[in-house]
């Protein structure tokens, strides 16, 4: 079972990393700007690092769920190289917020495009082991022809 969930499991540990690199960077801007907890307000700089790894963050388990379904139910190899294109547009997203609002526009709509892609393929995925499953129906052979 390992062999059909390994690549899954450490594209999902790159992402808890990645997370953690961001709330890091939280860290480091609190130090440098003098904001101490729990406020969340400050000079803009702080205030786009802040936002950033939140924004990260809320769309992290979304993430974590559809990487799961998909690499489950659809594809392993595929679902993972989108999971490490996801990450590595959140990290440009993050890159891109820090420096400057607008600098996260081009990454956040690119991680978005990635994210729906992972959720049609968890979907028919699912759909396909469904009716494969309780009808009988082989919905991939459709697709095939």
């Amino acid at each position: 079972m390992l062999d059909q969930i390994h690549l899954l499991a450490a594209v999902s540990v790159l992402g808890v990393l990645e997370q953690a690199y961001f709330s890091l960077q939280v860290i480091y801007a609190r130090r440098t700007y003098g904001i101490s907890p729990p406020k969340i307000s400050g000079p803009p700089e702080f205030e786009r690092v802040f936002r950033a790894q939140a924004n990260c963050s809320e769309y992290f388990p979304i993430f974590l769920a559809v990487l799961w379904q998909a690499g489950l139910f659809f594809h392993q190899g595929l679902t993972a190289a989108l999971g490490l294109l996801y990450l590595y547009s959140r990290y440009r997203y993050f890159v891109g917020y820090k420096a400057s609002s607008s600098g996260r526009l081009a990454p956040m709509y690119f991680s978005a495009g990635v994210l729906w892609i992972l959720i049609g393929l968890a979907a028919v995925g699912i759909l396909h082991f469904l009716l494969f499953h309780y009808v009988g129906l082989n919905v991939l052979l459709f697709i095939s022809l």
